[in-house]
């Protein structure tokens, strides 16, 4: 590669994070993370709370200093230029922090001022952000009467008025119901094909498959990363559909297994995820027709990305109990 098409690459890498950590006392929250943000992409963070998820994107905006590694994000050092990142990136919490007795349209105009928006270019922005969020209808009610939906929505308006190349949504949409979770989403989608680069943190699986690329945290610790597709494609890990007339005996049995990683009701059959030391198809069949329990179904099943994060999250939680 020459000197030209190293430095466009360079270009693209909006995030690039080496090393990162973050202690609070005796609490390591972030522990050692190494990331590479692209531009145009949508990068997960998928992980229960308490995983670093918030912790880390707080480092990553320039609001908490690492206490060590070292990141960049649009160019910008987070620990020696954070007022350069603030002002480049557009950020997005669950909490809804806009002003609720303002409506839609003076809240955006609030806000314009507020990210420093030229005056004369101020109203031609607020219209083309309502348009672009599909936010006209609502443009005259009072933030605080908004369903959740739209309260995001318009936080998400507020967030783009400045046209930050870089959006930082830290599970925006906690609380809201799946109908407006999807919109939200297809507005994400839409405006990262036309070059915004967003991360974001979630813990709704149907979230983390709408990402580009995901990184599985636990513990501070980045421990599975790649595409939806690439994780899916886990090969230490079998996952099986079980029908059975006794589903309780069958699930107790089958959770003292070695090497079974979950066993859950899925309405009338029963999931069941073993790791590569676990049992197969004809083991967990042998196990249960030993214990004099029927099976009027068993089939291999594909793993979802559920699944797989069960599986990476369950070994680390155990190692973290057990150290």
């Amino acid at each position: 590669m020459n000197g030209a098409s190293v430095e466009a690459a360079d270009r693209d890498v909006v995030i690039d994070a080496r090393g990162l950590a973050r202690t609070f006392g005796r609490v390591q929250a972030v522990r050692g993370i190494d990331l590479a943000v692209r531009r145009g992409q949508i990068f997960g963070f998928l992980g229960p709370n308490g995983s670093g998820k918030s912790t880390t994107i707080r480092i990553l905006c320039g609001i908490l200093s690492p206490s060590s590694g070292s990141a960049t994000v649009l160019g910008h050092d987070v620990t020696r230029e954070p007022e350069k990142v603030k002002a480049r990136i557009g950020y997005m919490t669950q909490r809804f922090s806009l002003y609720e007795d303002l409506t839609v349209e003076e809240n955006l105009a609030f806000f314009a001022g507020v990210y420093g928006v030229p005056r004369r270019d101020a109203k031609e922005r607020i219209e083309e952000i309502i348009g672009t969020t599909k936010l006209a209808w609502k443009r005259r009610e009072l933030a605080g009467s908004l369903s959740g939906g739209w309260k995001q929505r318009l936080a998400l308006a507020a967030a783009l008025l400045h046209r930050p190349p870089l959006m930082i949504l830290d599970e925006p949409t906690a609380g809201v119901d799946p109908l407006s979770r999807r919109q939200f989403w297809a507005l994400v989608a839409d405006l990262a094909m036309g070059g915004t680069t967003f991360l974001v943190s979630t813990h709704y699986m149907d979230e983390a498959e709408r990402c580009h690329e995901i990184a599985i945290m636990v513990y501070g610790r980045i421990i599975a990363r790649g595409s939806p597709a690439e994780l899916v494609r886990i090969r230490d890990i079998s996952v099986f559909t079980l029908e059975t007339p006794a589903p309780r005996e069958a699930m107790s049995l089958l959770r003292a297994l070695p090497g079974v990683r979950q066993v859950a009701p899925f309405g009338p059959v029963v999931r069941v995820v073993t790791g590569s030391d676990g049992p197969r198809r004809e083991g967990i069949a042998a196990a249960l027709a030993a214990a004099g329990i029927g099976v009027l179904r068993l089939d291999a099943d594909a793993p979802s990305l559920e699944d797989v994060f069960i599986h990476h999250s369950g070994d680390d939680l155990r190692e973290e109990m057990a150290g």
